[in-house]
């Protein structure tokens, strides 16, 4: 083989490994690329699951902060709406009462008058009677009713004793003997107790 065959033959085989280098090395990129895409993928697809329950308790998080607000703020108007009626119902709460007494206001006048210009005593009597007969009536239309108190056994509950006195039988030991001021319920509930004189 001559020289210049010899240069040929190893200038063709220097192509080939170069060929072969670059095909080694174009594969190589590929396969890195390849990869590289694979993970990024691989990422998207991760961030993504990750995603999806982060946005759904973000969303629960922002639908439970609107119905707290809702019920603070309805909350709020409740309260404000509570409180004026309230104000308005103890300003009004008498208003039916006194309207019903004014009758035995103007009834009263009346008795006044005839008082003034009669010497009537059975008649003036008989005015007085009717005016406070039909203050009783209102008040007991009302849920006002009196306690009955005399020859009943003291009982701390209804009765506030003013003093003691030796009680003139034996039966009446430790009983109501006299009533100073009378007591009374108002709907079933004590609103004055009664003051007594209690026997010993």
């Amino acid at each position: 083989m001559s020289n210049k065959d010899q240069e040929l033959q190893n200038e063709a085989q220097s192509k080939d490994e170069t060929n072969q280098q670059n095909i080694d090395e174009a594969a190589m990129s590929f396969n890195a690329d390849d990869s590289l895409a694979g993970t990024t993928h691989l990422n998207d697809e991760m961030a993504n699951e990750e995603d999806g329950p982060v946005q759904q308790l973000e969303g629960q998080l922002r639908e439970s902060n609107d119905k707290y607000l809702r019920l603070v703020a309805d909350f709020d108007n409740f309260r404000k709406r509570n409180a004026k009626e309230r104000i308005e119902l103890i300003k009004n709460a008498g208003e039916d009462v006194i309207k019903s007494l004014l009758d035995v206001v103007d009834d009263s006048e009346r008795a006044m008058k005839q008082m003034e210009t009669s010497d009537d005593l059975n008649l003036i009597k008989e005015g007085v009677q009717l005016v406070f007969n039909k203050l009783k009536n209102i008040l007991q239309q009302r849920g006002l009713k009196a306690m009955e108190s005399k020859e009943q056994e003291f009982d701390t509950e209804l009765h506030e004793a003013i003093t003691e006195i030796p009680a003139p039988t034996e039966a009446l030991k430790g009983k109501v003997l006299d009533e100073v001021q009378k007591g009374y319920y108002l709907n079933d509930k004590i609103i004055r107790h009664a003051k007594v004189v209690v026997g010993k």
